[in-house]
């Protein structure tokens, strides 16, 4: 499992380049499992693939595994010679029902400064710039502070467990488990634990939104 530790948690500056990274490493993934679908549908062997792309067998066999990122010219090879797309290689799959299935050990987290507030990063990584979703999770005490996101951005906090408290500009509100806060993150702000219990919940950042007036 990816972790970071960050000041500022929102995915922007460094945090966001952690971020773009995991995804990469998605779409490196997303790749491989598509070139071994499609050459075990046709029928062929890495030996038969590397005949037909002029793609060393020992590469194709490291990107089956996602142990090395491909350039654009080895994909377009082996896009050639399965008879499929590069976009449909680099989705991971063709037309159809889509489900992706990020496992546990993939998913990008991030620790606030105390060590105490986890950010899981949820989200659908292609929205990272208007729209973040996470799963948040604050022990006893945590704090987990932002700088401010870009003008118009709006944040919602759904409580699932414990009870938090928001804290924008100098604005604080609290919400138990079943409510939420939504308040504007172009400020810097604050959610914190002030309970004796942990707090879980979701968290959607709309990048872009609309000012709260």
């Amino acid at each position: 499992m990816l972790i970071f530790g960050s000041s500022n948690m929102g995915v922007e500056g460094k945090d966001r380049v952690k971020v773009l990274e995991a995804g990469a490493a998605s779409l490196s993934n997303r790749l491989g499992l598509a070139v071994q679908r499609l050459r075990k549908g046709g029928g062929l062997s890495l030996a038969d693939l590397s005949s037909q792309s002029g793609v060393a067998k020992s590469i194709i066999s490291q990107i089956e595994r996602n142990e090395t990122n491909p350039t654009l010219t080895t994909i377009w090879r082996l896009a050639h010679a399965l008879d499929a797309s590069i976009e449909s290689m680099l989705q991971g799959g063709e037309n159809g029902p889509f489900i992706e299935h990020l496992r546990k050990g993939t998913t990008p987290i991030f620790v606030s400064d105390d060590g105490l507030c986890r950010l899981a990063v949820i989200g659908w990584l292609k929205t990272v710039d208007w729209l973040q979703w996470y799963d948040f999770q604050a022990d006893p005490g945590g704090t987990l502070d932002s700088a401010a996101h870009e003008s118009g951005s709006i944040e919602c906090l759904s409580v699932l467990e414990g009870e938090l408290e928001v804290d924008v500009g100098g604005s604080v509100d609290r919400a138990a488990a079943g409510e939420t806060l939504r308040y504007r993150c172009d400020l810097p702000h604050s959610i914190r634990n002030r309970s004796d219990a942990a707090a879980h919940a979701t968290m959607v950042c709309i990048l872009k939104a609309a000012s709260m007036d």
